[in-house]
């Protein structure tokens, strides 16, 4: 049988609802507590510029309230450095960020960054963070990711989610074979493979089905779907259809 496949659990949009508000609930902590109480095996959280969902105050309650894992999500900025290393947390993935944007929008662009980016990780990965890029799966990006010695890349499902989505199954399946390609190209080069944007029930199972991917995030449609079935009741269904993808 293949090996496990790992889920981590973003818990962004619970904060998103209790910033609706402004005031204290519904609480991300106890989402994160839910969540590790549910099966998964992380938890992902980002801390963006504009503190649009996690506050700063989340990252030290969610890792002195769980046990497993987090994957702290995070711009590559000095300010978000600074507040990456005060913490330690686990993972620390880098993504891109605009202010206007909704969700993130794509890859970073590391392979015309090199120089830089690899002198930002560096003292993540000195100070013991897992350090993580969210990137396409485009050749030049995952090569550029091991060169400068990144050990774990995710990879964006977007566009492979919203192709489903839409019904445009043939180039659904063109960018399914091609972030089947970027997991081996990076698994090859001594990645460790990551997925995760956008994915649900409808469409994880493919992405699962991935030898090379050894953990998915997960986090808008979860937190969604636990408004109607609750939190463990939507992680325990999303767990069952990984293990039968890649059982």
């Amino acid at each position: 049988m293949a090996q496990r496949l790992r889920l981590g659990v973003n818990i962004d949009h619970v904060a998103t609802l209790r910033n609706a508000r402004g005031g204290a609930l519904p609480d991300p902590v106890r989402a994160a507590v839910m969540a590790q109480a549910a099966g998964a095996d992380g938890i992902t959280a980002h801390l963006r510029e504009d503190r649009r969902h996690i506050r700063d105050g989340d990252i030290e309650a969610i890792m002195a309230a769980i046990t497993l894992p987090l994957n702290f999500e995070m711009a590559a900025t000095a300010e978000m450095q600074e507040i990456a290393l005060a913490h330690r947390p686990h993972a620390a993935c880098i993504v891109p960020e605009r202010r206007e944007e909704r969700t993130t929008e794509g890859g970073l662009e590391v392979a015309g960054n090199a120089n830089w980016m690899g002198e930002y990780i560096a003292p993540l990965r000195d100070a013991g963070c897992r350090v993580s890029l969210f990137i396409a799966a485009d050749p030049a990006q995952i090569a550029a990711a091991a060169h400068i010695g990144a050990p774990v890349i995710e990879l964006h499902t977007g566009a492979y989610c919203d192709l489903h989505a839409e019904g445009d199954f043939a180039a659904c399946d063109a960018e399914l074979t091609r972030l089947i390609a970027g997991a081996k190209q990076a698994a090859d080069l001594g990645l460790e493979v990551h997925m995760g944007h956008g994915l649900s029930y409808d469409n994880v199972a493919p992405i699962a089905a991935i030898p090379e991917v050894v953990e998915l995030n997960i986090g808008h449609f979860l937190i969604g779907e636990a408004v109607f079935v609750g939190l463990d009741a939507a992680i325990a269904k999303m767990r069952a259809l990984m293990d039968a993808a890649r059982g």
